[in-house]
């Protein structure tokens, strides 16, 4: 295999082993937390607490790789995680689990969008959404088949033997980046201006537009996987095993479709693939209070899973693009970052509205928080669109003029 090959290789294989691991308890802790006695905003502030961590971690790692390299971060990030894994499992109350999420929280921001860096400085010019794809559909997997593997291990051996095995993935995915991934590295490139978050805000109405999109998204899905296991499993009476194949099911078809889908953001609009996946996605979110019965949440999903697998790898090769101007590492921080801060509140606003109105109303709570970030992510793209017709039309009439 050619030097990029190896790379890109390593980097989706140690992603999915790590991504197996924290799979494995993403059904679990809401569950967990609950039997420590955490309330729903003390559960709201364990999974915020995480996303708080990363999102401070992020900008400053994101920048610190394009200076220093990416594995040296990639490789601590992983090694931290793997010892926090059984933090989880010795965790006493649920004080102590909001900081051992805190702490694992840190260290996820220098895996995924380090990682993804590595990646965007990878992809040839035209096939980001591919490279991208095919990224996404390692991560996508590892967290898919994890639920799997952590609501079986909850259920025949215990739930604290979960936490060890999610500790051993993270460590087989250190091992894997620090022994294979090379020294040299080959993403740093000249001529890439470095200029502060707010310049770039202010100048990129395409990082704007990403920017809501990512923090609305990460909003909704942050309460979707703190608040669907307590409405299945209290609620509906689902088993941890059941619980752990839906949110399986929904990370696995997303994985799946995850190439297919950046091959199509190379070919066709990626604002119109993530406006049409948001949509989509809005709809299901609205629907599932309603829901009655395993194989109706089940068919939600799917559907959900389905049409949201088109916006990820739009998103991110937009983005890709515009690390190619600002820095990739800075590009993938702030992006990432924006998931984070989504993340963070997404939890604490749906464990405030789950202890005044209602578990149920999370999830129509999540569908108006994405309505809003899609119309804004609308309003500021349409900008570039608009000056990329004008920039075509004018190029039309000076080739007549000639």
């Amino acid at each position: 295999m050619s030097s990029k090959k190896t790379i890109f290789f390593i980097l989706c294989l140690s992603i999915f082993s790590s991504m197996l691991g924290v799979g494995i308890i993403s059904p679990l802790l809401p569950i967990y937390a609950n039997t420590l006695g955490a309330t729903g905003i003390e559960l709201g502030i364990i999974f915020a607490g995480f996303s708080i961590a990363r999102a401070i971690s992020m900008p400053i790692i994101g920048k610190g790789s394009d200076r220093y390299g990416r594995k040296v971060f990639i490789c601590i990030g992983l090694f931290i995680y793997a010892l926090m894994s059984v933090g989880y499992a010795l965790s006493k109350t649920e004080y102590h689990l909001a900081i051992v999420r805190f702490l694992q929280g840190f260290a996820a921001g220098m895996i995924i969008p380090i990682a993804t860096a590595y990646i965007g400085d990878l992809a040839p010019e035209g096939s980001e959404g591919r490279y991208i794809g095919y990224f996404y559909l390692s991560l996508f997997l590892g967290f898919g088949i994890g639920p799997l593997i952590g609501g079986f291990v909850s259920d025949y051996f215990g739930m604290k033997n979960s936490f060890y095995t999610m500790g051993g993935f993270n460590f087989v995915a250190f091992i894997l980046a620090s022994s294979f991934l090379p020294r040299v590295e080959v993403h740093r490139k000249k001529g890439v201006s470095h200029i502060s978050y707010i310049s770039m805000i202010k100048e990129s109405g395409v990082i704007k537009g990403l920017l809501t999109f990512r923090i609305s998204n990460a909003i909704t899905r942050g309460i979707f996987f703190c608040f669907l296991p307590i409405f299945a499993g209290i609620k509906l009476g689902l088993s941890s095993s059941k619980i752990g194949v839906l949110i399986s099911a929904g990370f696995l078809i997303t994985g799946i479709l995850q190439a297919p889908a950046g091959r199509m953001a190379d070919r066709f609009s990626k604002r119109r693939l993530i406006l049409f996946g948001t949509i989509v996605d809005i709809v299901c979110l609205s629907l599932i209070p309603s829901m009655n019965s395993f194989s109706q949440l089940l068919t939600i999903c799917i559907i959900a899973s389905t049409t949201r697998a088109f916006s990820l790898p739009s998103a991110t090769a937009m983005i890709v693009g515009e690390g190619k101007r600002y820095g990739m590492g800075a590009s993938m921080g702030i992006f990432n970052m924006a998931m984070s801060i989504g993340m963070a509140g997404g939890p604490l606003i749906g464990g405030l509205v789950s202890d005044f109105i209602g578990v149920k109303f999370s999830s129509y709570f999540a569908a108006a928080i994405e309505l809003l970030g899609i119309l804004f992510f609308a309003r500021f793209t349409a900008q570039k669109v608009k000056k990329k017709r004008t920039h075509e039309i004018t190029q039309i009439d000076t080739e007549f003029k000639l």
